[in-house]
């Protein structure tokens, strides 16, 4: 079974009396341990595509499953949950919160999850540690670059175990460097750990590392490919302007 199934997925914005589709028709299933890329021109319907996935939207009409749960049946409770437990996010908005720690900030979904304080900040630490901030667990946001704070949001959303980690532009505001490095450590997690990634991007280093490629065009999907041999690039000698 996938673990993301779409049928006939429909999103109609109203700008005053006028409609604007968004989505007209997706049908699309990403199962589990895929490493995805949803691309397409500005308006194709990638975010909202996401957005929808997450739980974050409702659509117009249309059927969302994830892990064995239809979204439009979730209660609004029930769907809280969902985007506590099942999913992790990460957008070009890092979306830390600003007056707690790196650690802090991973530590935060686990509490809310209920996990016990030592176990939170156990896997807070690893994954710290896993994104290579481990020494700078004590940083609030304002002390960190924006490449280390998107490290901090790529190990919350990864230390809370989800069933899925969607990813809209993740690199949009981070130079070659930065860009490469966080690319391949999620590519190096989505083998390691078997994690599910699915990206919207506009972005050539992320296509090259993707394994399949899904082509938004007016709200449809245009093409659906998959990558025998995804690119992993050495990073460059030099730092960025971003350095991690």
């Amino acid at each position: 079974m996938a673990l993301v199934s779409i049928g006939e997925l429909r999103k109609i914005f109203r700008q005053g009396e006028v409609e604007v589709p968004a989505l007209q028709g997706i049908d699309l299933a990403v199962h589990e341990g895929e490493f995805t890329t949803l691309v397409g021109p500005s308006g194709s319907g990638k975010t909202t595509l996401l957005n929808l996935i997450g739980g974050l939207d409702q659509p117009s009409s249309g059927v969302v499953t994830v892990d064995g749960q239809v979204l439009g049946a979730l209660s609004q409770s029930a769907l809280a949950d969902y985007r506590l437990s099942t999913v992790g996010f990460v957008f070009q908005a890092y979306n830390l919160v600003p007056v707690l720690s790196a650690l802090e900030n991973v530590e935060f979904v686990m509490v809310l999850q209920g996990h016990p304080a030592q176990e939170s900040h156990r896997r807070a630490l690893h994954y710290l540690e896993r994104v290579g901030l481990g020494d700078m667990a004590d940083r609030r946001p304002k002390a960190l670059s924006g490449g280390q704070q998107q490290r901090v949001a790529v190990a919350r959303a990864l230390a809370a175990a989800p069933s899925l980690v969607l990813a809209d532009e993740p690199t949009a505001n981070l130079d070659t460097e930065n860009a490469l490095s966080l690319l391949d450590l999620m590519a190096d997690l989505n083998r390691e750990e078997g994690m599910t990634f699915l990206f919207s991007t506009h972005d050539a280093r992320v296509m090259e590392r993707a394994r399949r490629i899904v082509t938004l065009k007016d709200g449809r999907v245009h093409d659906d490919v998959i990558q025998s041999a995804p690119h992993t690039a050495q990073q460059p000698e030099s730092a960025g302007k971003d350095s991690l």
